[in-house]
């Protein structure tokens, strides 16, 4: 008999650690990890099976299917934003690719098992595209349906892969003879803001100024902010982040509204940021270096977001406030990181 499992891709990430160590301590569920590289030895005792493997490799994604009955897919595995910018047609690949082949797996193994898998995908704030500052300031709380257009290939390929899981999970083959009653998958996504984890070094996110001041100032090393102090955008901590991907799996899929969700914690200044890592480490050395580039990308992201359909259908509410988030989990964990 196949073993019931949770599938997370890209389970060696950011994301990826924090969902691992959760389900391990809040479930009896069985995982299956999966990455391009190595899972951390720390998290191996934690899952049932961790397979060294690439989103794009049909052949591994069928023997998955024949050797595990999945429930639930988190679909972590992505190129990050500026990373991505480097080279737009690799992430395009990995980013939608990637996610047609998992939506492909998730459908079969619904149709299979006569249950819809839950397919459970982060998206991100990138899928926004505010033409200018002007219009930034004006927007104010920024609803899901809002400036949709975004600037960067990363951006694009969230977007798209929402609109893909709307279609697999609605529309998968509605011309088909045998449409009328097949059932497809459950997908349900997440329009996270910038995040910050104490756990992991950032890996490439547009938004990383954040934890990078954080991370080089505990390091003793020098760091050149790329954006102006006056940049706003929302931020998040990690442990709110898992907290709101599992939550968003648990939620009975008749209370949902939408297909895709806004999140949001904080919004904070780059200035701000800048002012609560100098009173916690009084020898940091960082400094405004911008990069009209990346800054240019972040300002067509909203200062604020409206999570507001996201707190009246599945009970959506942070447990990290700014204060909170700084003063009791990043400052005290990173300073231990690098003791």
């Amino acid at each position: 008999m196949r073993q019931k499992v949770v599938l997370i891709t890209g389970a060696n990430g950011e994301m990826g650690h924090g969902l691992i160590q959760y389900l391990a301590k809040h479930t009896d569920c069985n995982v299956v990890a999966l990455d391009v590289v190595p899972l951390d030895k720390s998290l191996r005792s934690l899952v049932s099976t961790y397979i060294v493997g690439d989103v794009l490799d049909q052949m591994l994604l069928g023997r998955l299917v024949v050797e595990h009955e999945i429930a639930t897919i988190y679909h972590l595995a992505s190129i990050l934003s500026t990373k991505a910018e480097y080279n737009p047609e690799t992430a395009h690949r990995i980013n939608v690719e990637g996610t047609l082949n998992l939506l492909r797996l998730a459908v079969e193994q619904s149709q299979w098992q006569g249950t819809a898998v839950k397919f459970i995908y982060p998206s991100s704030i990138a899928a926004y595209g505010i033409p200018t500052l002007k219009d930034k300031a004006e927007a104010g709380e920024v609803v899901e349906e809002d400036w949709n257009y975004p600037t960067t290939m990363y951006g694009c390929n969230k977007l798209y892969c929402e609109h893909l899981g709307r279609y697999y999970n609605s529309h998968y083959r509605q011309l088909a003879a045998d449409h009328e009653g097949k059932t497809t998958v459950d997908f349900r996504a997440i329009r996270f803001p910038g995040l910050i984890s104490a756990e992991t070094v950032p890996t490439g996110g547009t938004s990383d100024y954040g934890p990078e001041m954080l991370h080089a100032a505990a390091k003793g090393e020098a760091y050149n902010c790329f954006v102006r102090p006056d940049t706003i955008i929302p931020f998040m901590v990690m442990p709110d982040a898992i907290k709101a991907l599992v939550k968003l799996e648990e939620v009975p899929k008749n209370r949902l509204s939408k297909y895709v969700y806004n999140i949001t914690s904080y919004s904070i200044s780059a200035q701000e940021i800048f002012d609560i890592v100098k009173k916690s480490f009084s020898n940091a050395d960082i400094h405004f270096a911008v990069d009209p580039a990346r800054q240019n990308i972040v300002d067509t992201w909203p200062e604020r977001l409206d999570d507001s359909a996201a707190r009246q259908d599945w009970d959506w509410s942070p447990d990290f406030d700014c204060e909170r988030s700084f003063g009791e989990y990043l400052i005290p964990a990173i300073k231990q990181r690098y003791e």
